[in-house]
C-alpha cells in the first residue's frame, strides 16, 4: 500500500476544483492510496480501517474472501472511509479517465460524510487515530488476560447493534441543556401535572408568574422563581433529582447500562473489561450512520460522478468507456436492489421536480396524469433541494418521502414475486405489484433496523437485569437468543431476563366452532391470522428458560 503518484494526485486536485465549483463542500486534506486486490481482502473485514483492533472473526473473513477471490476474481474500483483526513483506496492499474470518474465519486462521498447530520458524531475526531489507540489497548490486555479478551469482545459484539445511536445523535445536535432549563421543563411538564388536578387557568397563572420574575429580576429571575417554589414545595428538589436519574437510566442502551451498573464489572479484578466494551460500542457508533445511509450515500456519489465526469474536458475520447463502466455500476436490476442505481435516479428525479416546482402542495393535489406531466413552474430549485436532502436525510426518510407513484412509473419499477412452476420444476419470477406503496414498503423492509431493546430496572428481580423488546412487527431471531444471553449473563454477573414477542402456537378448534383462517380439507385455503404473545426468556447459570407472560 502506497500513496498515489504526483501525476494522479494532480488529477485528483483538478477534480476537487471542479467539484467545489459545482457546489460540493469538503476539507482540503485527503489521502489516496494505491492497493492491490489482495490488500483490499485484508482491509475489508476491518471496514477498510487499517488501524481497527484485531479480532479472530476478521481473520476468518480474510480466509473466506481469499477463497472466493481464487474462484471469482473481482476488481473493485474504490473504497473511501470517513476519517480526518478522508482516506480512499484505488487499484494500481486504473487509467486516468477512470480515475477522474472514481475521484468524483469519492469526493461526493466525502461531501456527504462531512455535511450529512447523521454523521455529526464522527466530525469531531479522527477515527483512525482512536482506532489505533484502541488496537494497542486490546493488544496489551490480550498479552495480560489471554483469550478472556476475545470472550469479552465476542459477548459485546453480540449486542453492539443495540447502541443508542439516535440518543447520542440527539445529544450532539442539541445545545447543551442547562440544569435550570431542564428544571423548568420538569416543573411545568411533569411536576405541576403529576396530580392531574391543576386547571388551565392555574397553569397559565404559573407561567405568568415565571415571566414576571424574569422581567423584574433579569438573569436572577429563574432562581427567584424556584426559591418561591421550594418554599411552597420542599420536596421539589428531591423529586427533580429522582426524575433526572430515572430519565438518564431510561436513555442508556444495554451496553451503557452494563458498563455503568454491572456488579461483575465493578469488581477490581474485572474493571479491565469496561474499556473493551467501550471500544466495541464506540466502533459500532462510528459505523451506524454509514449503515443507515447506504442508498443516499451511494446515490449521491453516483449522481455526481456522472454529472461532473461528462462536463470534464480531460476525458474526451473516453465517453464510450465511461458509459460501459457507468452502466455496470448504476444499472437497475429487474429483480433485487442496486443502491447506486436507485439512489442516483432518486436524486435525478428530485432535481427535476425541484426545477419544475413539483415539490409543492399544489402539485400533490393534482390527480390527472396529463396535468402532472405538463406541470412546470420553472422555479429552478432542484439543486437546492438535493443539497438539503444530502444534509438532512437518511435512507428511511429519503425513501419514505420521494419514492412515489410517478417515480415508480417513470423507471418501470415493480415488486417481484417467486413461485414454483410445477410443470417445468423451475422457479419463476413474476411482477407482483407496480404500486408505489408496495415498492416503498419492500425497500423499507430491506433497510437496517435493529430491534429496540430497553433496560427496565423496575421490573428486574434482585440481582438480575431485565431487557424489554419493544415489538415492531419483527420477532427476534431465536437462534441467537441463547448465546447472546449467555454473554450478557457473564458481563452482568447475574441472571438476565428478556421479554419479547413471538407467534402463538395455533389452537385446535372444536367441531362446529372453526374460526376464520383454519384450513378444512376439501375447501379453499384461507389466510391464517398471526397471533402474537409476550414471552419471557431467563438465562440463569447458563440455563435458558422460557415462559409465556401475556
Amino acid at each position: 500500500m502506497e500513496l498515489i503518484d504526483q501525476h494522479t494526485k494532480k488529477v485528483m486536485e483538478g477534480c476537487k476544483e471542479r467539484a467545489r465549483q459545482a457546489g460540493l463542500d469538503f476539507h482540503d486534506e485527503t489521502l489516496e492510496y494505491i492497493v492491490s486486490n489482495r490488500d483490499l481482502l485484508e482491509l475489508s473485514p476491518k471496514m477498510m480501517i487499517p488501524t481497527l483492533y484485531d479480532y479472530w472473526v476478521h481473520d476468518v473473513e480474510v480466509l473466506k474472501e481469499r477463497g472466493k477471490y481464487e474462484l471469482y476474481p473481482v476488481n473493485p474500483y474504490e473504497t473511501v472511509i470517513n476519517t480526518r483526513p478522508a482516506i480512499s483506496f484505488y487499484n494500481d492499474n486504473n487509467p486516468d479517465w477512470l480515475n477522474v470518474m472514481i475521484f468524483y465519486h469519492v469526493l461526493a462521498h466525502i461531501d456527504l460524510f462531512q455535511n450529512n447530520l447523521f454523521y455529526r458524531g464522527t466530525w469531531d475526531y479522527d477515527f483512525t487515530g482512536r482506532a489505533l489507540s484502541d488496537k494497542r489497548l486490546i493488544a496489551r490486555l490480550r498479552s495480560q488476560k489471554g483469550r478472556w479478551v476475545d470472550y469479552v469482545i465476542e459477548f459485546a459484539r453480540g449486542v453492539d447493534n443495540l447502541v443508542g445511536y439516535y440518543h447520542q445523535l440527539g445529544l450532539l445536535q442539541e445545545a447543551v441543556i442547562k440544569n435550570g432549563n431542564e428544571r423548568l421543563d420538569y416543573y411545568f411538564d411533569v411536576f405541576l401535572q403529576a396530580g392531574g388536578e391543576i386547571s388551565v387557568s392555574e397553569y397559565v397563572e404559573k407561567v405568568e408568574k415565571y415571566n414576571q420574575c424574569k422581567r423584574e429580576h433579569g438573569e436572577l429571575g429563574e432562581e427567584v422563581f424556584f426559591d418561591e417554589i421550594k418554599k411552597k414545595h420542599p420536596e421539589f428538589e428531591a423529586s427533580f433529582e429522582k426524575y433526572k436519574r430515572g430519565k438518564r437510566i431510561s436513555r442508556l442502551d444495554p451496553m451503557e447500562f452494563i458498563m455503568e451498573y454491572s456488579p461483575f464489572l465493578a469488581k477490581k479484578e474485572n474493571r479491565w473489561m469496561k474499556p473493551v466494551l467501550e471500544v466495541v460500542r464506540n466502533t459500532s457508533l462510528f459505523f451506524q450512520p454509514q449503515i443507515r445511509t447506504k442508498i443516499l450515500n451511494e446515490g449521491w456519489a453516483s449522481y455526481w460522478h456522472e454529472v461532473l465526469f461528462l462536463k470534464d474536458d480531460r476525458i474526451k475520447g473516453n465517453e464510450v468507456n465511461f458509459a460501459r463502466v457507468n452502466a455496470y455500476v448504476t444499472s437497475l436490476p429487474r429483480v433485487g436492489l442496486n443502491p447506486y442505481a436507485l439512489g442516483m435516479r432518486l436524486f435525478s428525479h428530485i432535481k427535476e421536480y425541484g426545477d419544475k416546482g413539483k415539490i409543492s402542495l399544489d402539485f400533490d393535489r393534482l390527480k390527472d396524469s396529463k396535468s402532472r406531466d405538463e406541470y412546470d413552474k420553472k422555479l429552478g430549485q432542484g439543486m437546492d433541494c438535493i443539497f438539503q436532502i444530502r444534509e438532512n436525510m437518511c435512507d428511511f426518510t429519503f425513501i419514505q418521502k420521494f419514492v412515489d407513484q410517478d417515480f415508480v412509473d417513470k423507471y418501470k419499477l415493480f415488486v417481484s414475486g417467486k413461485r414454483l412452476n410445477r410443470t417445468k420444476m423451475v422457479w419463476e419470477y413474476y411482477v407482483k405489484s407496480r404500486n408505489a406503496k408496495d415498492y416503498r414498503e419492500m425497500l423499507i423492509d430491506g433497510l437496517y433496523h435493529p430491534p429496540k431493546i430497553e433496560v427496565m430496572p423496575e421490573k428486574a428481580k434482585e440481582g438480575a437485569i431485565y431487557l424489554n423488546h419493544r415489538f415492531e412487527g419483527k420477532p427476534l431471531v431465536k437462534d441467537f437468543i441463547a448465546n447472546t444471553m449467555i454473554g450478557l449473563e457473564f458481563l452482568w454477573g447475574g441472571p438476565v431476563q428478556l421479554e419479547t414477542s413471538e407467534v402463538a402456537p395455533p389452537t385446535i378448534p372444536s367441531a362446529g366452532n372453526l374460526p376464520t383462517g383454519v384450513n378444512i380439507p376439501g375447501q379453499a385455503k384461507s389466510k391464517e391470522k398471526i397471533i402474537w404473545q409476550r414471552v419471557l426468556y431467563t438465562m440463569d447459570k447458563k440455563k435458558l428458560s422460557r415462559k409465556v407472560v401475556g
